[in-house]
């Protein structure tokens, strides 16, 4: 009786489980409930499907061994548990072989694929393209983006966020942020680099960031392949008006990417912008000081 009483018990922690994975998932639930995902619509960028199946992925089977171990720890407490009319102390029980080699194995199965998965993931991710269709150089400054189109020779330099005082309380002017525009379906290189402190380049619906380092250039290589404007923003702490060091990204089509170029150069924003603001002059150099003659 008491052995059916145990197997019942047993048996809730899978049968919870059965159900949850019969249950089926949605779109929405496939892609981690991660922003960016519209039914129906392409993915954001070609990486996000990618970033996106590392996550839920991940989730699940962390999920599974959740329950499993809850499921367990549940059935040991109510199963073994003190009844009434027991003294003393229960059976002790020590070295285990079989159970402490399945703990050891298991979490190390795990971290290892965790790994596995996520070095394969982030190599793709982090590949260059041979010959990108797009260069633009992005810089971050206290607190704004500057983007340089290079192909085109032109520039866009911008501000910090806008309070609207004609609007609700601690909203922006959105026409006021910079811009970065993107041609739909290229192969664009963006090089990554800071005028001053350590800045983080974020699109929220690329789910990818990336920091922006002072002296150092960073690379992100994306295809764009759903037109429409996405929020950006600098993600690492930069100074006191970090919130306000936001941006817009707009994959447009390749005519209406050409079409924003030539209004670039028609406003004459011709040329790069280059570091005559950069606040990082004092870099160490790789060269021995220049020694003046006479002295």
């Amino acid at each position: 009786m008491r052995k059916n009483h145990r197997l019942r018990w047993a048996a809730i922690p899978i049968a919870a489980s059965l159900v949850i994975v019969l249950a089926g998932c949605t779109q929405a639930q496939l892609h981690g409930f991660l922003p960016g995902f519209v039914e129906g619509e392409p993915a954001v960028t070609n990486q996000t499907d990618r970033v996106a199946g590392l996550w839920t992925t991940s989730w699940i089977v962390l999920l599974i061994v959740g329950l499993i171990t809850w499921g367990l720890t549940i059935w040991a407490v109510v199963v073994y548990r003190r009844r009434k009319g027991q003294t003393g102390l229960p059976v002790q029980l020590r070295y285990n072989m079989p159970i402490e080699i399945f703990y050891t194995i298991v979490p190390l199965i795990l971290v290892i694929g965790f790994f596995a998965f996520t070095a394969r993931d982030q190599a793709a991710i982090e590949a260059r393209f041979d010959s990108p269709d797009v260069k633009i150089e992005v810089i971050g400054k206290q607190w704004a983006w500057d983007f340089n189109y290079v192909n085109e020779d032109v520039y866009s330099a911008g501000i910090q966020g806008q309070p609207n005082l004609d609007g609700p309380k601690g909203s922006l002017v959105e026409s006021e942020l910079p811009t970065l525009v993107l041609p739909v379906g290229k192969k664009v290189e963006l090089a990554l680099e800071s005028r001053d402190v350590i800045h983080s380049f974020w699109v929220i619906d690329f789910l990818y960031k990336k920091d922006m380092i002072p002296g150092k250039t960073n690379y992100m290589s994306v295809i764009p392949e759903r037109i429409g404007t996405y929020s950006g923003k600098c993600a690492e702490l930069c100074g006191e008006y970090h919130s306000l060091m936001l941006f817009n990204v707009k994959v447009v089509s390749e005519a209406d990417y050409e079409a924003y170029t030539a209004s670039l150069k028609a406003a004459g924003n011709t040329g790069q912008l280059d570091n005559g603001y950069n606040r990082n002059q004092n870099l160490p150099g790789t060269s021995a000081p220049a020694v003046e003659e006479g002295k």
